[in-house]
């Protein structure tokens, strides 16, 4: 498929390039020290994805361990009170620790074990990339330790004792803003410290090369689960797929099944409490390039060009910058990238809950009310939704803050 002059058909070979780069965006800017280290992940991924026996036993995993494939759902009362658009939901809510999350874990804790590591560091915003490597770091033995900013740790309490229970240590971040971005910083800290020994597992598609590839790849699972799944229910493709993104990784691993298929690809960020700069987290509407935490993006920046305070009602997604990937789709025209509020969210929040049975995550809560936008503005057809997570850590927040409506 050619989309803007550009041929999708070797896509996956051709990006990133040997460097890290999609286009201008990527790379690796870090420190000499841990240039080494990456290289000498880099290597080892590039060894161990080509190895049967690598693959054969993530295959396992996923089947035996994390319970894929995950379903695809009709929502059939929700598509009918809107018109005749209908919708569908990739139920990544259904893997195992609730969330699209441990799909990239199990890889990338697999790689430790190959590695000789005896540790992983991470970061965690809604802590669903915190409780993934928790579990991924029990299954393999392996020690983990994740970096939480107080403010997510106070919001996201059950996702913070699930962490404990599974053996985790969980590191409380208390400078700036004590959201996602300092918990970047403070895991990046950790890893500068412990990289002889252990491996700095990423959160989402950003970070130095090879993490947004490795985590792309990792993640692809739902693209090409959810593309053959679709195919098999309907005898043809989906009209338009949606996921939300703050740094990426769910959204990657959707649209990579379908970026050489007529689709329509929509990646949707919050837009919070409005478009003034500290109300919202969308890097990709509102910012402009930049570096931070080792890749070359789109980012939102304070007036000393540093990285803006940002916010969103959603844990996961209040980053100031988005996947290098996603800012390439974006300039080459074949992603549209969108934005919708807290209130809109909240609303699909309860909606899909109501009518559906389904309590989604804030963060997919997200692209949810962005299907059910696309549903009202499209005389028919068809609208796949990546429902990253499930709301159960969204909850006592949800309640606390909004009531039961």
């Amino acid at each position: 498929m050619k989309h803007n002059d550009f041929e999708f058909d070797n896509y996956f070979k051709n990006y990133p390039d040997k460097d890290g780069y999609f286009g201008k965006y990527g790379g690796s800017y870090i420190p000499e020290n841990l240039q080494k280290a990456m290289a000498e992940i880099t290597e080892a991924y590039f060894t161990i994805c080509k190895s049967s026996k690598f693959v054969s036993e993530l295959r396992r995993i996923r089947k035996e361990f994390q319970g894929r494939p995950t379903p695809i759902s009709h929502l059939e009362r929700l598509s009918n009170s809107l018109g005749n658009v209908q919708l569908y939901v990739k139920r990544e809510d259904l893997n195992h620790s609730g969330a699209h999350k441990l799909n990239h874990c199990m890889g990338e804790a697999l790689l430790a074990k190959y590695m000789g590591k005896k540790k992983v560091i991470a970061e965690t915003g809604a802590g669903q990339h915190g409780v993934a490597l928790a579990t991924a770091a029990a299954y393999f033995g392996l020690e983990c330790d994740i970096y939480m900013g107080s403010v997510d740790i106070k919001k996201q309490a059950p996702n913070v004792a699930r962490m404990k229970i599974l053996g985790a240590n969980v590191v409380e971040v208390t400078h700036g803003l004590a959201t996602l971005k300092e918990a970047v910083d403070a895991a990046f800290e950790a890893y500068s410290r412990e990289y002889k020994d252990a491996i700095y597992c990423i959160g989402s598609v950003l970070g130095p090369h090879p993490f947004p590839m490795m985590v792309r790849d990792f993640q692809s699972v739902i693209g090409v689960e959810a593309r053959e799944q679709f195919m098999s229910m309907t005898g043809e493709l989906p009209d338009a797929v949606v996921a939300c993104v703050g740094g990426g990784s769910n959204a990657m691993g959707l649209f990579s099944g379908f970026l050489n298929d007529p689709v329509d690809i929509y990646g949707i960020e919050p837009l919070g409490r409005g478009e003034k700069l500290g109300d919202h987290a969308a890097s990709l509407k509102y910012g402009t390039e930049g570096v931070m935490h080792g890749f070359n993006s789109i980012m939102l920046k304070d007036e000393k060009g540093e990285p803006a305070p940002v916010y969103s009602v959603a844990s996961g997604l209040d980053y100031p910058s988005s996947g290098p990937e996603h800012a390439f789709l974006q300039t080459i025209g074949r992603v549209k990238y969108d934005v919708i509020n807290d209130d809109e969210t909240i609303d699909a929040f309860f909606t899909l809950s109501r009518m559906e049975g389904i309590i989604p995550a804030i963060e997919s809560s997200h692209a949810v009310a962005y299907g059910i936008k696309l549903a009202k503005q499209m005389e028919r057809g068809s609208v796949l939704i990546n429902l990253s997570g499930r709301g159960d850590k969204d909850m006592d927040y949800i309640i606390e803050k909004y009531g039961i409506r």
